[in-house]
Parts: structure tokens; C-alpha cells; sequence
């Protein structure tokens, strides 16, 4: 590898360039793992921003968190009943078990992927 430099005044700097690829959206659930990499790993943080790797790294915990929400989500609901049936016959209870189940399913996504 060889590296090139510019001169400033009496300094040589390194003439340094990240390599990026595409800027990837991310959802709620990459920019949770972005901010909990920079508080609780900041090593390991700065390495994935230098590689280049850290935007392919969070749209990858987004998409698999938002996956395993839903999957999750799907099986809770048809374990514990919650079917169409109840929601036209009672709407209210159906939203109130629906509620509860998917702040189960996140509180477990967020254990599992993002904040690990």
C-alpha cells in the first residue's frame, strides 16, 4: 500500500480517503445500533466508519430487526388468539392485545439485535 502526502507549511499530511459506497436509508432500528455502537463500543465504532463497512452494517440490523418484529409479531398474535374475528367483534381488546404484543416483539428485537 502506498501512501501519498501533501505538504502544509512545515507538515507532511497523508493524503487519506474513506471509501463509501451507497448511502443506504436507515431505519429506527440502524440509527438505535449507531448510537449505542458510539456510546458502548466506540473502537469497534470508528473501525466499522474507517472500512467503510459501518452504513452496510446498520441497514443489515434494520432490515433483519424489522423482519424478526414482524415475524414475531405474526406468531405472537396466533398464539395468543388475537385473530380477525376478535378484531370485528371487540376493536378496542384487539388493539389492546396488539399493542401489547408488539412492544413484547420490540423489547426482544432490541435485546437480540441491536443492543448486542
Amino acid at each position: 500500500m502506498e501512501l501519498t502526502y501533501h505538504r502544509k507549511g512545515d507538515y507532511l499530511f497523508p493524503d487519506l480517503v474513506i471509501e463509501t459506497e451507497e448511502t443506504e436509508v436507515i431505519g429506527k432500528y440502524g440509527m438505535l445500533r449507531k448510537t449505542f455502537l458510539k456510546e458502548h463500543r466506540p473502537n469497534w465504532y470508528q473501525s466499522m466508519l474507517a472500512t467503510g463497512k459501518l452504513s452496510r452494517h446498520l441497514a443489515e440490523i434494520d432490515r433483519q430487526a424489522n423482519q424478526r418484529l414482524e415475524l414475531l409479531s405474526e406468531q405472537m398474535a396466533k398464539a395468543e388468539g388475537v385473530t380477525e374475528a376478535l378484531k370485528e367483534s371487540d376493536p378496542l381488546s384487539w388493539v389492546q392485545r396488539m399493542n401489547s404484543i408488539q412492544s413484547r416483539a420490540e423489547e426482544s428485537v432490541l435485546t437480540e439485535l441491536v443492543y448486542s
